[in-house]
């Protein structure tokens, strides 16, 4: 279903380039707040338990864990979030988008991703589908996605279908572009996941081109690419921005082309 509501104005002439209106929640739902939160909670009674009992020692080293703890909680908030953010915008604009492709995006969530290229398609169009799993990002469902979409000023051009990746309800090449932001890898088994790149390079057009961002340990995806034809394939790591509050752990961008 398009969506339809009276969009804001598009910010700068040429549109903004970036999705800061809209509310996108969490990659992996809620779950690793709670971690960091009960890690820190209990670090702090340790600092407090020790103080009261003149163990300094031990005190300070519960000290330097919590504030450790709080640096990986701030690092996995702004990768969630602004971190995302920018390594997309990057990444959507390495592409010299036209501005009239039809782009769709796997797994969109809370559309960031799908939003980000609206913006960058003046002339054509986004469609985002998703399975709305909470568990894969906080508040996940269709009508955030949608309201996130009206609140960025790309409504116009904007889709959102309920599908499922591994079986996408286009016909064969309808999209020039396919991304997908830390989506696959939430298909529990190793199939589906393949099936899920098949399927976007069956949806491609010819000359159309794929960008996936995924965890560390997802380099498979290229072989799978391979195998269902693609050329130009190419793996990433990406930077900093990307570590998720664990330092080294950097995300893949995997790259490639339906060949013409």
């Amino acid at each position: 279903m398009r969506v339809s509501a009276k969009d804001p104005p598009e910010v700068g002439g040429g549109g903004a380039r970036t999705a800061t209106r809209g509310s996108y929640g969490m990659d992996g739902g809620y779950i690793a707040v709670v971690v960091f939160g009960l890690a820190e909670v209990g670090l702090m009674s340790e600092m407090i338990w020790a103080l009261r009992r003149g163990h300094c020692g031990r005190a300070g080293l519960a000290a330097v864990a919590g504030a450790a703890v709080a640096g990986l909680s701030a690092g996995y908030l702004y990768s969630t979030g602004p971190g995302k953010r920018s390594v997309w915008a990057e990444t959507l604009d390495e592409l010299s988008l036209r501005g009239d492709e039809h782009v769709l995006d796997v797994g969109c969530g809370r559309g960031v991703v799908l939003i980000l290229a609206a913006h960058r398609l003046p002339r054509g169009r986004a469609v985002g589908v998703d399975i709305w799993r909470a568990r894969d990002q906080s508040g996940n469902n269709r009508a955030a996605t949608e309201r996130n979409a009206v609140l960025e000023g790309v409504g116009d051009r904007v889709e959102v279908i309920d599908a499922d990746a591994r079986q996408l309800p286009f016909p064969t090449a309808t999209f020039d572009l396919v991304l997908s932001s830390l989506a696959i890898h939430n298909i529990d088994d190793q199939e589906g996941r393949k099936r899920a790149l098949v399927e976007a390079t069956r949806v491609l057009r010819p000359g159309g081109r794929i960008r996936v961002v995924d965890p560390p340990g997802t380099e498979r995806y290229a072989e799978w690419l391979r195998q269902a034809g693609c050329v130009e394939i190419a793996l990433r790591k990406l930077d900093w921005r990307t570590w998720f509050g664990i330092p080294g752990h950097h995300a893949v961008l995997i790259a490639a082309r339906k060949p013409l």
